[in-house]
């Protein structure tokens, strides 16, 4: 109910999804009238989606404290609780992020051993799959070198259940490739996450540069919220910018009108390839259970796609894998954390 295009996208996004998951059954939160109306539209949805009511909204105004103590009558509230109840195996949101983080933590909870739930997004790059994984990208401006570690953790358990990639490949962003530069938790985070390479089953390629994003080089980019959140918004600005800036090419003239229409086909292949709607959908990353965040502008398309993912990862029993694989890497990590203090004269 409270993305920025209403109830309805969210509905066809949901009939779009049958046709690449036909097995969903769909729990839908909010107004039953309104609901009940936009369903009885589309017969592919008749049998499979049943409808809770919930009075309220979270709108994108509300603050994440003020939901905390108000929100037990929205949707949202609702929703999670689904999932916490195990009628759910996933939840998908195109509501206020932070809301939802909020709302996450205390109805969910974080897994053991998480201190900072993190967000993942999809990064486009030139791999033949056409995407990287990066964290974290806005659930905590905050990260030491532990809570790195743990995203290291996170985002490469993602990339196995969420890409199919048996052994990842994880970098650390950073300000240059060189072993002194950085910050000193960025510097720390390097030795703990080279240490639970094996326990963690990925392989860590050092740190990288705001070029390697799109390069291929990794699967899993490893940041802060603070710095993930402003490279996903100037990628998403620059790629909205050279759509336009092309636009504007192509029909300056006549002659170049008659060269956009002989190369239709290949931009078309362009724009299917760059389209963010596919790849729309933030995985909330250290919770006991699985929360998509869907973009709040998301058209039928990128709910659509949002929801696939939530699927694809409530199939392959992430949240159970991703815990596992914290706990069993925990013990890595500690004994590098300790030979790094010792090597820096910090140790206790």
């Amino acid at each position: 109910m409270g993305g920025d295009r209403g109830a309805a996208a969210v509905v066809a996004g949901m009939a779009d999804s049958l046709a690449h998951c036909p097995d969903l059954h769909f729990l839908v939160h909010g107004s039953e009238p309104e609901l009940a109306s936009l369903i009885a539209k589309r017969p592919e949805l008749a049998g499979r989606a049943t409808i809770c009511h919930a009075e309220g909204v979270v709108t994108m105004e509300d603050k994440p404290s003020q939901v905390m103590r108000h929100g037990q009558a929205t949707s949202m509230w609702s929703t999670l609780d689904a999932v916490r109840d195990g009628r759910a195996a996933a939840a998908v949101s195109c509501g206020n992020t932070g809301a939802l983080m909020a709302l996450s933590m205390i109805r969910l909870r974080k897994l053991p051993g998480i201190n900072r739930p993190a967000i993942a997004c999809l990064w486009p790059n030139r791999t033949a799959r056409g995407f990287a994984v990066m964290l974290d990208v806005g659930a905590d401006i905050k990260a030491d070198a532990p809570d790195l570690l743990q995203y290291a953790l996170m985002g490469a358990s993602y990339a196995r259940n969420g890409l199919g990639l048996s052994r990842p490949r994880v970098g650390l962003l950073n300000v240059g490739t060189e072993e002194h530069k950085g910050r000193a938790e960025i510097r720390e985070a390097q030795d703990l996450i080279a240490a639970a390479t094996e326990a963690g089953t990925f392989d860590y390629v050092g740190f990288v540069e705001g070029s390697d994003l799109p390069s291929g080089r990794v699967d899993v980019i490893v940041t802060d919220g603070f710095t993930g959140n402003i490279a996903l918004k100037t990628g998403e600005g620059t790629a909205k910018l050279i759509g336009d800036f092309l636009r504007e090419a192509f029909n300056s003239t006549l002659l170049s009108r008659l060269g956009a229409l002989l190369a239709l086909g290949s931009l078309r292949a362009l724009q299917q390839r760059i389209d963010p709607r596919r790849v729309n959908g933030g995985v909330f990353l250290g919770l006991n259970g699985t929360v998509v965040k869907s973009h709040g502008s998301a058209d039928a398309t990128g709910v659509s796609a949002a929801i696939q993912l939530a699927r694809r990862l409530a199939a392959s029993g992430f949240t159970e894998r991703l815990k596992a694989r914290v706990a069993s890497a925990a013990a890595a990590g500690q004994d590098a954390r300790t030979e790094a203090g010792e090597k820096n004269g910090t140790a206790e």
